[in-house]
């Protein structure tokens, strides 16, 4: 069954500057999600209505070739829309929102420290721990990180956040994650979180056998990688010293870009199925 198009209402708490106000979906939406519905980012939803406008428009009128009454999904970055094209220009597409898409919160918020590598690499990273689900991805200068790529970062984050963007839409999120300036070691080991994890194969025990039994919803948890070569002595000791927890993934010897992957994936399934 259809359901209505979100009302606006100027009493809806969820209503954020330079938004209008939509009301959050009541139930689920029931569509078949085999289909697969492509999904884009909008800036805002006003009137029932969203629009396209730049690159992001172009990909649909040239690459899509999109047409008016086609269906697509939409999102502000606080919920999710059922939508259908209604004007398809060069340089412009409008939406009108059609129902609410129910949207499940995530098991937990994953803040993923990585150390700084090849920048191929680096972007590979980006991509796939956004299709993971991680919240926040904070480049980091380790000292084993190759000399130059801390300073050449700067002028990758909007690259990078583009990245996020187009990674997070492909796989359907509600939003993509946050692309934080790169900074040195010793300046990420502060960060807030309830489990702090970095992985070290140097005696660590393995990351599963550490996960608490009892895994709140809703946890933050900090991951922390290391470069090619693995963490020197002096950022092991301030790592546990600043109660990171070491663990390992086992045995073999993983690059950088994989260890990522495989952490995300144990954690994210961990607090998802608890």
């Amino acid at each position: 069954m259809r359901l209505p198009a979100p009302r606006l209402s100027p009493d809806n708490p969820g209503h954020r500057q330079g938004h209008d106000p939509v009301s959050p979906p009541s139930r689920a939406t029931s569509y078949n999600v085999v289909l697969a519905r492509r999904r884009f980012f909008v800036d805002s939803i006003r009137s029932g209505t969203a629009e396209l406008v730049g690159e992001d428009a172009h990909h649909l009128t040239r690459v899509l070739r999109v047409e008016p009454g086609q269906r697509y999904e939409i999102s502000d970055l606080r919920c999710a829309y059922l939508a259908e094209i209604a004007e398809a220009h060069s340089d412009r597409v409008l939406f009108r929102v059609l129902e609410a898409i129910e949207t499940p919160p995530a098991p937990a918020s994953i803040v993923l420290s990585a150390a700084l590598i090849k920048f191929d690499r680096f972007e590979w990273i980006i991509e796939k721990a956004t299709e993971m689900g991680v919240d926040r991805i904070r480049p980091v200068a380790a000292a084993r990180t190759e000399k130059g790529l801390l300073e050449a970062s700067r002028k990758r984050t909007e690259r990078w956040v583009r990245i996020a963007r187009e990674a997070g839409q492909q796989s359907r999120r509600l939003r993509p994650p946050e692309i934080l300036p790169a900074v040195s070691f010793e300046a990420c080991l502060p960060a807030a979180a309830e489990y702090r994890y970095f992985l070290d194969e140097a005696a660590a025990p393995p990351l599963l056998a550490v996960l608490p039994e009892q895994r709140p919803a809703g946890a933050h948890i900090g991951l922390l990688v290391g470069p090619e070569g693995g963490w020197a002595d002096n950022e092991r000791e301030a790592a546990i010293a600043a109660l990171w927890t070491p663990v390992s993934l086992g045995p073999q010897i993983l690059r950088a870009e994989t260890a990522v992957l495989a952490a995300m994936a144990v954690v994210s399934n961990a607090w998802l199925v608890s």
